[in-house]
């Protein structure tokens, strides 16, 4: 049994002596015994809490930033009227810092034998699974003097997914795609290797495209149009090691990392091709593969949910190896890791020899926009030393950078903003240039 600020109140003024009563105390005694009374009372008359049969309902996954609700229903059993509050309480992340208070506390009434509903709106801050605690219900009398309280475990799992933000450069890049893929009037030429049309040669056209045949029975050359290859394979490999748990603008780099993969994947599908998806760092964390072109996308973004960076140093050889393993014939591998000097030379580059004697092999890192503005600072000493050590990083990264592509390797290294279309265009660059 609780007492409520009212009954302590009352308990507390009932505890002082107003006046000289004979033989003393025996007034203060009258008045605390009709307090306790009322209290036994008031306490029989709420509803027990512990027979309350409670239930959940409502979304079971929410993009991150975006709005869930729980429902849960609250049925009373007992005979009497149920007056309560109630706090619904899931773990912090699952709403914006001071939020809490006010989305998980509810009050209801339910009459013997009933049952209400109670909406909890949940916004979560973090990817990943978000998990109901405990319901506490605290049950008033009808005075309001004391209450009856008690907790319920009612299982509740909302999957948190990625926000996939890069969305919005889908169109464009999809229209790109069906120029290369000769569904416009714009037709590519001479690349690919599935044939489309004739049409009569232009100044610079390849010669190796030129149809004899064709030609000799008709008074103009005839050169042959390619589409793009389809039915490509393309390997998304995410490093999780602690490089991609740097913040960039307030997140980490493995945000960026994951909603590029999502706009590329997105596009990869829909050109025909078939993606797969392995996160690393000393084992494995994610692998999607083998999914048909409509059901990669929601099955990428569900193992992306639960992917959080770990704070160990990627194992580059078991990274590798792992990739060679899920792509085991010719693929394009894009790889989201980092360009910091020491991972990859000496992790990363003593292997790429066997990612790209088999596979194209494209890299793609997040960029850190404030060494850029650091770059740019005058006006004082402080400044000026700032600039300094940030242009010193950019030309590590920039030689970095071209280690990689002596060794074959297309680099795209962008900030979190502009890394998802970059990446896209690299894509298609490559797709265009008929090296998929």
């Amino acid at each position: 049994m609780a007492l409520t600020g009212r009954a302590a109140l009352l308990a507390a003024l009932g505890s002082v002596p107003v006046g000289v009563l004979e033989p003393g105390w025996t007034g203060i005694l009258a008045v605390n015994g009709s307090l306790a009374l009322a209290c036994a009372c008031d306490y029989a008359l709420a509803a027990p809490v512990r027979r309350l049969l409670l239930t959940r309902s409502g979304d079971t996954s929410v993009r991150l930033g975006d709005t869930a609700d729980v429902t849960l229903t609250i049925t009373n059993p007992s005979r009497r009227l149920l007056r309560a509050r109630l706090r619904d309480a899931w773990p912090p992340s699952s709403w914006q810092a001071g939020t809490e208070t006010e989305a998980s506390r509810h009050r209801l009434t339910v009459p013997p034998g009933e049952r209400r509903r109670v909406t909890t709106r949940l916004r979560p801050t973090r990817r990943g699974d978000r998990q109901a605690d405990r319901v506490t219900v605290r049950s008033y009398g009808p005075l309001g003097l004391v209450a009856r309280q008690g907790s319920h475990r009612v299982p509740w799992t909302v999957r948190v997914l990625p926000p996939f933000t890069s969305r919005k450069h889908l169109p464009s890049r999809l229209a790109r795609l069906r120029e290369l893929d000769g569904r416009t009037s714009l037709l590519t030429r001479g690349e690919g290797t599935e044939f489309d049309s004739l049409r009569e040669y232009v100044p610079g056209d390849d010669t190796r495209s030129i149809d004899w045949r064709a030609t000799a029975r008709q008074s103009a050359v005839a050169v042959r149009t390619w589409r793009p290859e389809r039915d490509r394979h393309i390997l998304l490999v995410l490093d999780t090691g602690r490089t991609s748990a740097g913040r960039v603008d307030d997140a980490p780099r493995l945000d960026a990392s994951l909603d590029a993969a999502l706009l590329l994947a997105a596009l990869a599908s829909r050109a025909g091709d078939r993606v797969a998806l392995l996160a690393y760092d000393r084992r494995v964390r994610a692998l999607v593969q083998g999914r048909s072109a409509g059901d990669v996308l929601p099955s990428l973004v569900n193992a992306m949910a639960g992917l959080e960076p770990e704070l160990v140093e990627t194992d580059a050889r078991g990274l590798t190896a792992g990739a060679l393993r899920t792509a085991p014939r010719r693929s394009l591998i894009v790889l989201f890791t980092t360009l910091d000097a020491a991972p990859v030379e000496q992790g990363l580059l003593p292997v790429l020899p066997q990612l790209t004697r088999r596979h194209t092999v494209l890299i793609a890192s997040v960029a850190d926009p404030g060494i850029a503005r650091m770059a740019q600072a005058r006006g004082d000493a402080e400044s000026v030393y700032e600039a300094a050590a940030a242009a010193q990083t950019q030309g590590e990264r920039r030689r970095t950078a071209e280690q990689l592509r002596r060794h074959g390797v297309t680099v795209v290294d962008a900030t979190p903003e502009d890394l998802a279309p970059a990446l896209a265009d690299a894509y298609l660059a490559l797709k265009a240039a008929g090296r998929l």
